[in-house]
């Protein structure tokens, strides 16, 4: 996806040059033949414009959101930083006792997840704990069993974790023996449920926890910590950071209209950053809007929590409709998990009908406005790198915003239909309404294990975005999919330590199906009674096990998947050799065998593919050899080998890839990078 943009914008860029060339050669005295250049140049120009303030916008700022994070949130707390958390660690007395549980609270938006994490930078505090330290976010709907086990893995300096572990460490508590260690912070993040922190609190000698929370827990932690408000000219410079770009009102700004709207933010450091970011470049009017806005929404018998959500809703009033939409569509994943790029670009493209370069420039103005962060890995930044190697992070006060307005009116006439936790069946509300049809263009799901017989049938006419997040090792899809006649893109996600089992028996009706993802669940096995899904375009599978469902002695891809153009495997460690039915996907651009260290094998007619863009076969160590026929990939742009430690050489006649543009070869054994020039 992000190559077809690189190759449009190559294009534009060659036939500029052509243009130009055609501007200089041409005689001034022809009126009309320079008005069409100029219209041309025009054209041109707006192209180029668009990809600039969109795609090339959203990976900038994804490479330096870090400095960004830094920057905003150490204003949190702005002068004396270093010293403040020194005073609140002795008053505390985090990490000085033989063991023991102490906690940071307030309410959402105020800074406890900064000034943990201010804590575990702290360089006295590091030391203390010799960098052992461990921060995990819990969540309203926590996966305890993978918290306990990450927590075993830490505690024991062990990385394996032996089935039924957890009948042990469900003993852990003050009678658990274990030798004393190295001193050792955990930091538990986002905890709602005394019951849950109970079962993560782990009292060995040596080992001090830090409890992050809306709630005290005062039989549990010794200490508590209460972060306390921003006060006048901290809030002000909070403020005007995000408003203005610096820390004090510019002279040209009305100084007793911005302390009104900061007085209206009440403190909050999240709602000081995404106000002030909404305000940024704003007429004096917007302005004096916001303010009257923000005083209506503070009915005086409320508690200064619940008032919150009102106040960040005028933030999102002054954005246009459709990036309100695609803002209001983040509340549809779970909270404190990341949201894969590619997942949300495909879904705003296919329900807003925008084309990729806007949907790019809308993530960019959200972001600006502090209403996510962008965040990518380690290896992303190339041109060639992938939408799924970037990822979105939203605090949860902005998700439960989200929520809250997503939920207004009627369930059956909602847009998005969202389950905003994890739970153990079909909300009341959704089965008492289910005699008439629902509406609603997203349907978010997120439940523990279900069964069959589970489920209720319900209809979705107009439907085209279903998302099921759930924790389980089987699930059965709901039936009521077969009632999705427009379903474009179906996102599976299985949050659990294990992959789940699958079923996949209602995928018969998905005629109109374009993109599919599925991670950390068993692959069903595809049979020749599948019916083909001829519009189906993107298929990725992300720590899933294959189990063979692709043998093409069984299927042939080509004939089930005859639209494919993207094709993404993802840490799959029982893919041992691609099927040759794959060299029959004629329209396949992007093939992506990633992170698959079990992957021996590449089919001898890959050649095949003449409209194959990109081939990626990054960390597949033990890949030996690359067939001949790759040289007969007449597009191939982009070739990714890097960290196939056993990969010896290339073909002889790669010089034939005429259309070559860069071979990646980072971390191979016996290649460096370099860089091919394009043949035009």
């Amino acid at each position: 996806m992000r190559q077809v943009q690189l190759d449009r914008l190559s294009e534009n860029l060659r036939e500029g040059l052509e243009l130009a060339r055609k501007v200089l050669a041409s005689n001034r005295w022809n009126v009309y033949k320079n008005l069409q250049l100029a219209r041309k140049m025009e054209r041109l120009e707006k192209n180029v414009w668009r990809f600039v303030n969109g795609p090339m916008q959203a990976h900038v700022l994804a490479d330096v959101h870090h400095l960004r994070f830094q920057m905003a949130e150490s204003f949190d707390r702005l002068e004396n930083s270093a010293k403040r958390v020194e005073q609140r660690l002795g008053a505390m007395n985090i990490g000085w006792g033989v063991e023991g549980a102490v906690g940071i609270c307030g309410i959402g938006g105020s800074g406890k997840t900064t000034l943990a994490n201010e804590i575990c930078r702290d360089d006295e505090v590091r030391s203390h704990f010799q960098n052992r330290i461990l921060f995990l976010t819990v969540s309203q709907s926590p996966n305890l069993e993978q918290l306990r086990a990450n927590i075993w893995r830490f505690v024991s300096g062990s990385d394996f974790v032996a089935e039924g572990v957890n009948d042990v460490i469900t003993k852990w508590n003050p009678q658990f023996n274990l030798r004393i260690g190295p001193r050792m912070l955990v930091v538990l993040d986002d905890v709602w449920s005394l019951s849950v922190l109970e079962q993560l609190i782990f009292r060995v000698p040596g080992c001090q926890t830090l409890v992050v929370s809306r709630f005290k827990f005062p039989t549990v932690l010794s200490d508590t910590y209460e972060v306390e408000l921003l006060k006048g000219e901290e809030a002000i410079s909070l403020f005007c950071l995000s408003a203005f770009g610096q820390k004090s009102v510019p002279p040209a700004a009305d100084a007793n209209l911005v302390k009104q709207i900061v007085n209206e933010c009440k403190g909050l450091p999240l709602a000081l950053k995404v106000i002030g970011a909404s305000l940024r470049d704003q007429p004096e009017m917007y302005w004096a809007s916001a303010k009257k806005r923000l005083s209506k929404g503070e009915p005086i018998c409320e508690s200064h929590e619940s008032k919150l959500l009102d106040r960040m809703a005028i933030s999102i009033q002054f954005l246009s409709k459709k990036v309100r939409e695609c803002f209001l569509d983040l509340g549809c994943f779970p909270e404190d998990k990341k949201i894969p790029l590619d997942v949300l670009i495909n879904m705003w493209v296919e329900i807003h009908d925008l084309d990729e370069e806007e949907a790019f420039a809308i993530l960019v103005e959200l972001s600006d406005k502090n209403l996510l962060t962008l965040v990518k890995d380690a290896r992303a930044g190339d041109l060639y790198s992938s939408y799924y190697e970037i990822s979105i992070t939203q605090h949860d006060v902005l998700r439960d915003l989200a929520i809250h307005l997503a939920n207004h009116g009627n369930v059956n006439e909602r847009k998005r239909l969202l389950m905003a936790r994890r739970e153990a069946e079909v909300p009341k509300e959704w089965v008492r309404s289910a005699d008439l049809p629902f509406h609603a263009q997203i349907v978010s799901i997120h439940t523990g294990e279900m069964g069959e017989m589970e489920w209720f049938q319900m209809d979705f006419p107009k439907t085209e975005v279903l998302i099921v997040n759930f924790s389980a090792n089987e699930y059965f899809l709901p039936p009521f999919i077969d009632n999705m006649p427009n379903l474009r893109a179906l996102i599976v996600i299985n949050y659990s330590t294990q992959n789940a089992t699958l079923h996949f028996s209602v995928f018969s009706d998905l005629a109109n199906l374009k993109s599919l993802w599925l991670e950390k669940v068993s692959v069903a096995q595809l049979t020749e009674s599948t019916i083909p899904l001829k519009n189906l375009q993107k298929i990725s599978l992300i720590l899933c096990k294959i189990n063979n469902s692709l043998d093409q002695s069984v299927i042939d891809l080509a004939q089930i998947f005859p639209s494919l153009s993207q094709l993404t495997i993802d840490h799959c460690d029982d893919l041992i050799k691609l099927p040759l039915s794959i060299c029959r996907m004629h329209s396949l651009k992007s093939l992506s065998i990633t992170n698959c260290p079990n992957l021996k094998e590449i089919p001898t007619n890959l050649g095949n593919l003449r409209f194959l863009q990109i081939l990626r076969l990054y960390a597949c160590p033990t890949l030996k050899m690359l067939p001949s026929s790759i040289c007969e990939l007449v597009s191939l742009k982009y070739l990714d080998i890097s960290q196939c430690i056993n990969l010896k050489s290339l073909p002889e006649k790669m010089g034939k890839l005429s259309m070559l543009e860069k071979i990646d070869m980072r971390n191979a054994q016996r290649f460096g990078n370099y860089q091919l020039q394009s043949s035009l």
